[in-house]
């Protein structure tokens, strides 16, 4: 049985399950892929759940995530997670989206009806859970910046930041032109939300411009959304002025569990989480779209944690 499968492997039924005792029914799809604690995440919940399935994962070169999905949707999965860079894709590849997955602009969660495609995306509403259960606080209570608002779970958790009526959102990003462009989608909602227009409530700046700093100074909670920290020898996204005490910093990063943007946060004092409770809740909550009526929360806590600690 496979750490890793690729599109080859789904070439029949026999090939995906050879050495296995439950078929693969549920994949994770990224590119890189192997790092993904979700089949941790999610096996046992599945072996509770008495559901007789196997959770995979699938690693898919970009432009062929429509390819993958219909190979499952072919062999009888009852769904997928996505990850990085797929959301995107993986949106436009579905027969049918989900409101707040239009709106979050990309998927983490497809379910499989048939032959249909169905796309959601559980990134929105488990950081929220997410940033509750690590800090005590609601994100509409908090003035936030997004770094890295031009990619699909960057995307997604600037505009559930919206959706729940933050104070303020600043979108830094490395290309300028695709958190402009986000901003712009995202003006509306915000002037429908409160009388005014959304004036400073919404900002955005290249992530090379020295007023990401001064801007830092009034944001209450900093959220990583790039992938730089997958490496233990990258840099930290944010220069070091923009980090201060008063601070909550998220990485939405959780392997390794400590990347140099959170060392930076504690070593100031700030208080700092990685990206295992937006994994767990996520994850909870594309389960439940699965198989409704399961509670996986319990389960997939406990499963996350012994894997952690077994790292």
């Amino acid at each position: 049985m496979k750490e890793l499968y690729t599109l080859d492997d789904l070439a029949s039924r026999d090939t995906l399950d050879e050495g296995a005792n439950q078929p693969a029914r549920l994949a994770v799809i990224g590119c890189p892929v192997a790092h993904s604690l979700s089949p941790q995440l999610h096996q046992d919940a599945l072996n509770e759940s008495e559901s007789e399935a196997r959770y995979i994962r699938l690693e898919v070169p970009p432009g062929r995530v429509t390819e993958a999905l219909e190979r499952l949707a072919d062999l009888q999965f009852v769904g997928a997670n996505v990850t990085v860079p797929h959301k995107f894709e993986a949106l436009s590849a579905a027969d049918e989206i989900d409101d707040s997955a239009a709106m979050l602009g990309a998927a983490n969660t497809i379910l499989f009806d048939g032959d249909r495609k169905l796309a959601f995306n559980t990134d929105g509403p488990g950081f929220v859970r997410a940033i509750h259960e690590e800090f005590l606080v609601d994100v509409k209570d908090l003035r936030i910046m997004v770094v890295g608002s031009g990619g699909g779970a960057g995307r997604a958790i600037a505009a559930q930041c919206v959706r729940e009526g933050c104070e303020k959102l600043v979108l830094v990003n490395r290309t300028v032109e695709k958190a402009e462009a986000l901003a712009k989608e995202l003006a509306p909602y915000l002037e429908s939300e409160r009388l005014e227009g959304p004036g400073d409530r919404l900002k955005v700046f290249p992530l090379s411009s020295p007023e990401v700093i001064t801007e830092a100074d009034h944001i209450d909670l900093i959220v990583n959304t790039t992938s730089v920290g997958l490496k233990r020898s990258d840099s930290s996204p944010l220069p070091s002025p923009c980090l201060q005490p008063h601070h909550l910093v998220y990485d939405t990063i959780y392997n390794p569990p400590q990347t140099r943007l959170l060392h930076e946060a504690e070593r100031i004092g700030a208080r700092a989480a990685n990206g295992c409770s937006l994994l767990l809740h996520q994850g909870v909550l594309s389960f439940e779209l699965w198989f409704p009526g399961k509670q996986p929360l319990a389960t997939m806590r406990r499963s996350l944690r012994n894997t952690l600690d077994h790292q």
